[in-house]
């Protein structure tokens, strides 16, 4: 897993094994976590279409979507791949973190 790309406090977009996903960074108040989702076709077009503009909103609808708690209706349930990837995921930061 390699960082493609990030914006400060936001998100990071990761590519790995051919694939890209997105980390959004989401804070509610006292609770704050990251939510990583595998891209799909519409998104990847829409990514590719308007770059990283795209990504900020599709990172903001899954802050404002709230998809961790019971009984959200965000459409983005379900599709969460953090623990997944989490180590992959730190590992790629700190080697991106070490370029810059």
């Amino acid at each position: 897993m390699k960082v493609i790309d990030a914006e400060e406090q936001r998100w990071f977009l990761y590519e790995h094994e051919n694939m890209l996903y997105l980390d959004a960074n989401c804070n509610h108040s006292f609770l704050g976590y990251t939510y990583m989702i595998e891209l799909n076709e519409t998104e990847l077009y829409l990514y590719h279409s308007e770059g990283r503009e795209y990504l900020n909103r599709l990172s903001q609808d899954i802050h404002y979507s709230v998809p961790i708690v019971k009984g959200s209706q965000s459409e983005f349930k379900g599709r969460d791949v953090t623990k997944q990837f989490s180590t992959l995921a730190i590992e790629a930061i700190e080697k991106w973190r070490a370029l810059k």
